[in-house]
């Protein structure tokens, strides 16, 4: 473990005296605006968070998923709270978050303005408490097996010495059916060894970042279900002497946001079909699932077993009804006005098809 706590030593240090405010940041990585706008009610939870928060905010998108009222949440590397603050109006006095980091002085701000934003909030009581911890370790902080309904963490796994145990962790916390919802700094390749060895490229995102094969590698090694790309937002190194060694190797970052749903066995073998109910609060007409993947309200869609089993055990279970897929026949004409042509079921025109087999071909539904 000297390698891991040199790095957990090298990032406390550097988010915890090198750097002060997001201003001071020598990259943009931990500061990349998610490619996906979000909806009023996390716009306006956002904008009641204290400056103070919002100054030291270092993240690279939008963690805050669909349906979270009354939820337990559990942010890993949490800061100075800017997220937690935000999803703990979402969730309501009735939901609760619990923000987990090791860096005394972002805690220190964190803890500092919770009686604040309570009373913001208009709440009764606090909802949100911060925890010193190595998401590593969620153990060593108190956190019990089957306890969060939720997990966020917003450019922070990269920070991880160990991202699969950051992984493990994940699953082992969240109840059957919950959902780690998470953006982070991805590679197209692994950096090389003497930029992983920078101190100021690992505070700065870059250096300990994986690549995103590695994170389906871990999340199904540790048991998640496929993991769902939700947005990618192209990101640049940043200064020349990093970006200069990095262009010419090849490697590229992103800023990418997933969801991991921890589910149990038995999926359908056999497609079923969806219909989404339109009862999630900012989205009457239509539901995001994922980067390729929207839910009309009113319009069945045939999807895999494994989002069947998404729906049937997440907290969506009570916006869809579900039933044995139909089979609907294939307009020649339509078929035929694109090389990637489906019929969009019976609901609409042709769309490409999602690949992966999200939903299915004759009935696809993407963006």
């Amino acid at each position: 473990m000297a390698d891991c706590d040199s790095i957990h030593d090298n990032v406390k240090d550097y988010y915890g005296s090198v750097i002060q405010k997001n201003t001071d940041l020598q990259t943009n990585a931990c500061n990349v605006a998610g490619s996906v706008k979000p909806p009023l009610s996390v716009r306006n939870a956002i904008a009641s968070v204290h400056d103070e928060v919002v100054s030291t905010f270092y993240g690279c998108g939008l963690t805050i998923p669909s349906h979270v009222e009354g939820l337990r949440v559990l942010d890993l590397g949490s800061g100075t709270g800017m997220d937690c603050f935000a999803i703990s109006k979402l969730v309501g006095e009735n939901g609760s978050v619990v923000g987990v980091d090791m860096t005394d002085n972002q805690l220190a701000v964190a803890i500092k303005y919770v009686g604040y934003h309570t009373k913001e909030f208009g709440y009764s009581k606090k909802n949100v408490e911060f925890v010193k911890g190595y998401i590593e370790k969620l153990g060593e902080a108190g956190l019990q097996d089957n306890q969060f309904d939720l997990i966020v963490s917003n450019c922070v796994v990269n920070l991880s010495p160990d991202k699969k145990a950051v992984l493990k962790e994940a699953y082992r916390v969240l109840k059957p059916g919950g959902e780690m919802y998470f953006s982070d700094v991805y590679t197209n390749k692994v950096v090389p060894e003497h930029l992983q060895k920078d101190k100021m490229l690992w505070g700065e995102c870059i250096a300990g970042a994986m690549t995103w094969q590695d994170l389906v590698s871990f999340a199904g090694e540790v048991g998640f279900a496929t993991p769902r790309l939700v947005s990618s937002t192209t990101m640049e190194a940043g200064c020349e002497a990093v970006a200069t060694p990095l262009k010419e190797a090849g490697i590229r970052f992103v800023s990418a946001t997933y969801r991991l749903f921890k589910l149990t066995a038995g999926a359908p073998a056999n497609r079923l079909e969806v219909n989404y109910l339109g009862n999630v609060t900012d989205y009457p007409d239509e539901l995001p699932f994922d980067a390729l993947a929207k839910f009309k309200k009113g319009c069945p869609v045939n999807v895999s077993g494994e989002v069947v089993q998404i729906v049937r055990q997440s907290r969506y279970s009570s916006a869809f009804t579900i039933k044995d897929a139909e089979e609907c026949p294939v307009d020649p004409f339509k078929f035929l006005t694109t090389a990637q042509a489906s019929s969009g079921g019976c609901c609409g025109p042709p769309k490409q098809a999602v690949s992966g087999g999200l939903l299915s071909p004759s009935t696809a539904t993407s963006h």
